[in-house]
């Protein structure tokens, strides 16, 4: 008999997501962490009364699954929703000016921002027959359906700053996965919505962005609690080996080596380290996880009292295209978001750095990524003074990119892992970065690893399981 029923190696949001999902279902899980805590880049931070996030600084959700693991997870109570100053405005950098980006096509056709061939350009997408090819660029696609002129001012700083990656590189498929379903069922991306908004049901899922009180980190500590689910940090897995009954697992710990059988190993790693582990078994898979690249990213917060901010910052904050050639790719207003991210009279301003576009402003010392974001900044927001709190964020290796043919790449990962059962490869290089992303994909996973343990049971009578809760039977 093995020790669990499922091993989670990689203690971040996907790890967790899944973690959380089986235990619903009443198997046993480890969850094995490489570092002394749990979350990965997820991380809040309290310094001089304000809140900062190492990585996501909300959940923007459209999935009832989500709103299911933060309802049952008993989540409901601390969340922190989005301010209503900050509920329908974002802006766009535009020829120096920042500008109200609308939010839906009637506003687009009235807009500043949009040049009157433009806009003809948006109103011909309806006619624009569907095509592409499968490894279709972002860039491609944009251009194709809605022109140049949309790409430019509202896709590529998009992609660039929520994504850290590049649309003439990025697959248009991973990407934007939702815009090219669209073209794919209904011919168009108009067309879609419409359909979309006309056969909506009342009971459909409403858009709704969040966060927690205390930060993003409450996720996690709240999943990190859940009953059934044993987590144990600082454990770095060396080696993954098949096993008669499943596979047999061993980490390097502060005590010496701890191995453990596991009847499925779920490996939510980055890709590096998941093709390092997978490469004695199967070399053609630990090329295709080497393959997966990932963008570097500086998050810079700084705290300035009210009176020191010109700008009304009315909105979410702001996204910087390529063209406007800024430092960053976009600003972020924390306490025009959520009322507690900074002290009363004060605001809380959140710049990135980096990414794909310019990687090597990620690397820039403190005091030129300061320096260099002050200087761009001061004019947009009418800044006087200097920010009375300050910290920065770095990450080697932020987001992985969704680059070249991203899908055929995911298809062939999941055809190649069939060749060894009861290892699974889950983490944000797969089905999507965010954390509305990662939980949906931890319920998909859960499902079929409890599907196929059901089925072993069933085939090894002598092998006991945890009951599985109904609605994964």
């Amino acid at each position: 008999m093995n020790d669990t029923d499922v091993l989670i190696i990689g203690g971040g949001i996907s790890g967790l997501s899944t973690a959380w999902w089986l235990a619903q279902a009443g198997v046993s899980v480890q969850l094995w962490g490489a570092d002394n805590r749990i979350g990965g880049k997820i991380k809040s931070q309290q310094q001089d009364g304000y809140l900062t996030e190492r990585s996501a600084s909300l959940l923007m959700n459209f999935r009832p699954e989500v709103a299911q693991l933060v309802s049952e997870a008993g989540l409901d109570e601390l969340k922190t929703q989005r301010s209503p100053q900050a509920e329908s405005r974002r802006y766009l950098l535009n020829n120096g000016i920042l500008q109200a980006l609308p939010m839906h096509l009637s506003g687009m056709l009235t807009s500043p921002l949009w040049s009157l061939r433009g806009k003809l350009r948006l109103l011909l997408e309806p006619f624009i027959p569907a095509g592409g090819a499968e490894d279709e660029t972002v860039s491609q696609f944009i251009r194709r359906r809605l022109g140049n002129e949309m790409l430019e001012k509202a896709i590529e700083p998009f992609v660039a700053g929520t994504l850290a990656a590049d649309p003439d590189l990025a697959s248009a498929g991973a990407t934007l996965p939702r815009l090219t379903a669209l073209e794919s069922r209904f011919g168009s991306i108009t067309a879609g919505v419409l359909t979309h908004k006309l056969l909506r049901r009342r009971t459909a899922y409403t858009t709704d962005t969040f966060s927690f009180r205390g930060g993003m980190n409450t996720l996690v500590k709240t999943l990190a609690r859940t009953p059934g689910i044993q987590i144990l940090s600082n454990r770095r897995v060396e080696e993954i080996t098949p096993s008669k009954t499943g596979w047999s697992v061993t980490a390097t710990t502060s005590g010496g080596e701890r191995s453990l059988n596991a009847t499925h190993v779920v490996v939510a790693t980055q890709a590096s380290v998941a093709a390092n582990l997978v490469s004695e078994m199967d070399n053609e898979l630990a090329s295709m996880l080497n393959d997966i690249q990932y963008a570097p990213l500086a998050v810079l917060h700084m705290g300035l009292n009210r009176d020191d901010v010109g700008h009304a910052l009315d909105g979410t904050g702001f996204l910087a295209p390529r063209q406007e050639r800024q430092p960053f790719t976009g600003n972020l207003w924390m306490s025009s978001l959520f009322s507690d991210r900074a002290p009363e009279g004060k605001v809380l301003l959140t710049t990135y750095l980096g990414g794909t576009r310019q990687p090597e402003a990620a690397n820039w010392h403190d005091s030129r990524l300061m320096d260099e974001t002050l200087l761009a900044l001061t004019p947009l927001l009418g800044l006087k003074g200097e920010p009375e709190m300050v910290r920065i964020d770095r990450h080697a290796q932020a987001l992985p990119r969704y680059h070249g043919a991203h899908l055929a790449r995911d298809r062939a990962i999941t055809e190649q892992l069939q060749n060894l059962p009861g290892l699974h490869i889950e983490a944000n290089y797969r089905g999507g970065v965010s954390v509305r992303d990662r939980i949906a994909r931890g319920q998909q996973l859960a499902q079929r690893i409890t599907s196929q343990l059901a089925v072993t049971a069933e085939k090894l009578p002598n092998l006991t399981v945890p009951p599985l809760s109904t609605k994964y039977r």
